[in-house]
């Protein structure tokens, strides 16, 4: 396939995970706290990236993936950031405990009041570790959870109000209040696979081959990348098979006109009302690739920590694979720690076209 991209390709050398790592040592960088610890070889102390004590030279640093990992090598923790370490991972054994507290069976689904109870800890000490380890608020992991069963009974179950109790709803009402925003439609309407939603969708030719733009009265709800359209609208409608799907070319003009304009580069923002499904880690993901400026990238690392999840690279990573907004949402600018390309849904060669466009554009307006 060849695509009409017509920048020219700027070769920049690219940072070793050392390098980046030894760079988040000189910066005391906390968000990397967790991700590596560095040892000293003249002192035999390890420590961790944000750690207060003087940095040592760069030729007697070595870096291991965890603690123990330096243990083993033969080095002992360091004195000034050891201690906060070992009160982390006693509070992230606390967190894990409330982790399967709360995915415990609808009848004994405790509230974060009797959590910190059982787990001897003040609620806002729970939930501040709860959020800097797995992303989100005990609350919204609740929902995310609840949600996720209500999903499933959707699916198997014959009756919305059978299905909405077994998912822990108290109320129909409950759950419709949050079904547009959670669900992008109602109940009846998610099980029934999109009945009664109606669906239009362009499709136009682009510098990266065949766009199609979907979209609901409420937001995007899909913008794929191909080579030919029957795939793109087969994509389209096996994700909502009961929907109302037309081609509706004038109602998405504006869409059309601000996608493609961005896929040139004369509008490096882009700020489109998007209508799709997710659960509240998904959500955290989406905005923090959406937080990426133009003409940067950001590891699959970078965002787990950005997230406050810095253990949840592959969690990242499903959310970027996940996405069915290409460009609105910008999963093109997640690379491998290395600096390599990783995956990408519609393509290498687009989503190398994609960051050397933006690259290029980004240069041309800093001058440099």
């Amino acid at each position: 396939m060849t695509l009409s991209v017509s920048t020219r390709i700027i070769e920049q050398p690219r940072m070793t995970t050392e390098d980046r790592y030894w760079q988040a040592v000189l910066a005391r960088d906390r968000t990397f706290d967790g991700a590596f610890v560095y040892a000293v070889r003249s002192t035999g102390v390890y420590c961790r990236p944000s750690c207060p004590s003087r940095r040592p030279g760069r030729d007697q640093v070595e870096f291991y993936p965890e603690p123990q990992a330096a243990e083993e090598a033969g080095f002992r923790a360091c004195r000034r950031c050891g201690k906060r370490g070992h009160e982390t991972r006693a509070q992230s054994a606390l967190v894990t405990g409330a982790v399967s507290a709360m995915s415990a069976s609808d009848e004994d689904r405790p509230t974060l009041a009797s959590l910190s109870k059982r787990l001897q800890m003040t609620p806002d000490r729970l939930s501040r570790g709860f959020k800097r380890l797995t992303g989100v608020t005990p609350r919204e992991y609740r929902d995310a959870q609840q949600l996720s069963r209500l999903k499933a009974s959707l699916k198997t179950s014959d009756n919305v109000a059978a299905a909405v109790y077994d998912a822990g709803f108290g109320s129909s009402r409950a759950v419709y209040e949050r079904a547009q925003s959670q669900l992008g439609m109602t109940p009846g309407t998610y099980r029934r696979g999109g009945e009664g939603m109606r669906i239009g969708y362009t499709i136009v030719d682009s510098i990266l081959g065949r766009l199609l733009i979907a979209a609901t009265g409420r937001g995007v709800c899909s913008v794929c990348l191909g080579d030919s359209d029957a795939p793109l609208v087969k994509a389209l409608r096996e994700e909502y098979p009961r929907a109302a799907i037309e081609r509706d070319s004038r109602g998405l003009d504006s869409h059309v006109t601000q996608i493609r304009e961005h896929l040139s580069g004369r509008t490096p923002a882009l700020d489109l009302p998007v209508d799709v499904q997710a659960t509240a880690f998904q959500w955290k993901v989406w905005q923090a690739l959406r937080d990426i400026p133009y003409g940067e990238t950001r590891s699959y690392a970078q965002i787990a920590r950005a997230v406050g999840s810095p253990r949840a690279v592959r969690a990242v990573g499903h959310a970027c694979a996940t996405n069915r907004v290409a460009v609105v949402i910008p999963c093109h600018r997640v690379v491998r720690q290395d600096g390599s390309l990783g995956g990408y849904r519609w393509g290498l060669e687009r989503k190398q076209a994609l960051l050397d466009r933006e690259r290029t554009k980004s240069k041309s307006d800093s001058g440099s």
